[in-house]
């Protein structure tokens, strides 16, 4: 089962993210075209190779400062993935797929 929503690191905990294989944040800054190549590019690369197995929370900076400010952002699109562990930072549009894999360690 997968979810993909914009939640509240409460939520998040509410929701029993322990049952996802994968837990993605994915911040981005509105709706810069970098932001949409970054949505696009992580969906079609989690719907491929994590189908069923992921959590993806979507935080734009602009709404949601506090939890940029709590997770120290400094560039964007970032990507964090908590779990596995280890957390793993990608920063970029998430456009070369093969970084990503590794990012995620599935390559």
């Amino acid at each position: 089962m997968n979810k993909e929503q914009k939640l509240s690191k409460g939520e998040m905990e509410a929701e029993g993210n322990e049952s996802y294989e994968y837990v993605l944040r994915l911040f981005v800054t509105g709706a810069s075209p970098n932001s949409g190549r970054a949505i696009t590019n992580l969906k079609q690369i989690c719907e491929t190779y994590l189908k069923g197995k992921y959590l993806l929370e979507i935080i734009d900076v602009y709404q949601q400062k506090k939890i940029a400010e709590t997770e120290q952002i400094v560039a964007l699109p970032l990507l964090i993935k908590t779990i596995p562990a280890p957390t793993r930072r990608l920063i970029g549009d998430m456009s070369d797929t093969s970084k990503v894999l590794r990012g995620l360690g599935l390559a």
